[in-house]
Parts: structure tokens; sequence; C-alpha cells
């Protein structure tokens, strides 16, 4: 596993905080709004601010004719299809069980790595995806009674996380010469163009003007979940292998419960906590720097 460099440890402490907050703000959003729709506008709203940002960097935004359908099979992943299940899940399900199964996400990531892109996993990484699924488990342990009546937001909220973990693989794997800035964005707007239609087609009747609370949810999502994380995300993904980027943001989903737990009182219990050590041991099975050989030759002697 590699080390983490500051800039990588700065960016993810960003990261987790932003979208570990954003799961009790996406369940207060679209409590009255158009899920779909809401992500959607979300989206939309998060194209002006990549556009000034690129300008204020003077970041090149050209796309060469050949590289449009390998950023639209990437935003089809990395971008749309995670979002659109995902933000249809939440309405169905408790804020904090949704960032939950959202985040196995790096289980997805491990077996697709192992299995389709023949990744070779050390010890140390397999342990880091165990960790984290026996944390999962243990987050769902009061919510297996419930997960029956919500079968459709738990379906939805784990195919969401299958195809957030195919994209950062093939994220990973992509040779396009394009600056990261401007390949979030080229995604967004592949992502924008089918997912309208699609909100129209399944919303439109229950269109209306949002409230003061989804409002403020947009602009969230906008600013903050999309321009700033969904870039930052792209970082990791890019820069490290995909199970040390997965499992490092597994903080994530324990940052929505708690939260879910203080702002819409969600119980906690003993499993939670010893969720949250577990999930904290996968994340420290990537963030600690492996021995290099010569440092395990000079300890041995």
């Amino acid at each position: 596993m590699p080390g983490f460099s500051r800039r990588h440890l700065v960016v993810l402490a960003l990261l987790t905080l932003v979208w570990g907050l954003n799961w009790p703000v996406l369940k207060v959003s679209v409590a009255d709004f158009p899920p779909l729709t809401f992500r959607t506008a979300s989206l939309w709203l998060s194209l002006p601010v990549y556009a000034l940002v690129l300008r204020r960097q003077r970041v090149p935004l050209a796309l060469a004719r050949p590289d449009w359908p390998q950023v639209a099979w990437l935003a089809l992943f990395n971008v749309a299809s995670w979002n659109a299940l995902m933000i249809l899940g939440i309405p169905l399900l408790t804020s904090g069980r949704a960032a939950v199964l959202f985040y196995t996400m790096p289980i997805f990531s491990a077996i697709l790595g192992q299995v389709v892109f023949h990744d070779r996993l050390g010890l140390r990484a397999w342990a880091g995806v165990a960790a984290a699924a026996v944390g999962v488990l243990l987050l769902l342990w009061n919510e297996l009674a419930h997960i029956s009546g919500s079968a459709l937001g738990v379906a939805l909220m784990l195919a969401a996380a299958a195809c957030w973990a195919l994209g950062t693989q093939l994220l990973r794997r992509s040779r396009l010469a394009l600056p990261l800035l401007a390949l979030t964005f080229w995604m967004t707007v592949c992502s924008v163009v089918l997912l309208t239609p699609i909100a129209w087609f399944m919303e439109q009747g229950r269109w209306h003007l949002p409230g003061t609370v989804t409002t403020l949810g947009l602009l969230y999502n906008a600013v903050l979940a999309m321009a700033f994380a969904q870039t930052a995300w792209f970082f990791l993904a890019r820069t490290l292998p995909p199970v040390a980027s997965t499992l490092s943001v597994m903080m994530i989903p324990v940052i929505g419960v708690f939260t879910g737990a203080l702002w819409l009182g969600e119980v906690l219990h003993w499993q939670d906590w010893s969720a949250m050590a577990l999930i904290l041991l996968a994340i420290a099975a990537v963030l600690l720097p492996a021995r290099t050989p010569e440092v395990a030759s000079q300890n041995g002697r």
C-alpha cells in the first residue's frame, strides 16, 4: 500500500467532511421535492462553478472528438448512474442506513479489481476490506428488521455502490490526456444531458419551486458536494490505487450515521461505536505507509 502525501490527507479530510455531512442534507432536501430532479438540478448548478474555476485557473477545456466516447463512458458510471440510483434510494431509507449501504463501494471495488481487472491485492488490503465489511454489517445490525420493508431502497443503494466502484476502476485506468477539472466538467455535462430527460419523464408531474431547505441543499450540493468534492474524489481515484482511495473514504458513512443521529434523531447503539473502530482500522490499513524492503531487512537484523 502506498503512503499518502500531505496533499492527499488534506483533500481526504475535506472530502470526508463535505460528503459525510451531505447525507442528512440530502435526506431533508428531498423530503418534499422530487429526488432525481433535485440531483439533476444540483449537477446543472455545479457547471457554472466548474466553468468559473476553469477560467480562473486557465485550464484548457478543449476535448478532442476521439475522446468523447471514453468521456461519456466514464461519465455513465462515475457521475450519472450512481447519482441517479443513490438519490432515488434516499427517500426510502434513513440517512445513516443509506450512507452505510452506499459505502459498501470499497468491497465492490476490491472484488471487481480482483475478478475483472486482475489486481493483485496484498494481505493488508484484504484485511482493510474485511474490517470495512464487518463495520458495515455492524452499522446495519439494528436496521435488519426494517430492511425488508425498504427492499427497493436497499437494492438502489447497493446498485449505486457497485456503479461507483466500477467507475473508480475505469477512471483509474483511463489514459485521457485531459486536466482533471476539465474531465470532471465534461463528465458532468454528459451526465446532465442523460439525466435531465429521465427526470422530466419520471417526475415532471411533481415539479414545483423548491422551499428554503431544498434551495440550501441544492447550493450545498452544487458547490461543495459536486464542484469541490467530486473533483477531490477524482483526484484521489486517479492518483491512488483503487482499494487505497476507496477504503480511505470509509469515515464518510460514520459521519453520516452520527450527524443523522444528531440532526434527525436517529438512535445509535453499541454496534455503531464498534463499527466506527473497525472502519478506522480499515482506513489505517491504507493510510499507514508500507515498510520498504530496506527497512524490513534492517528490522530483521
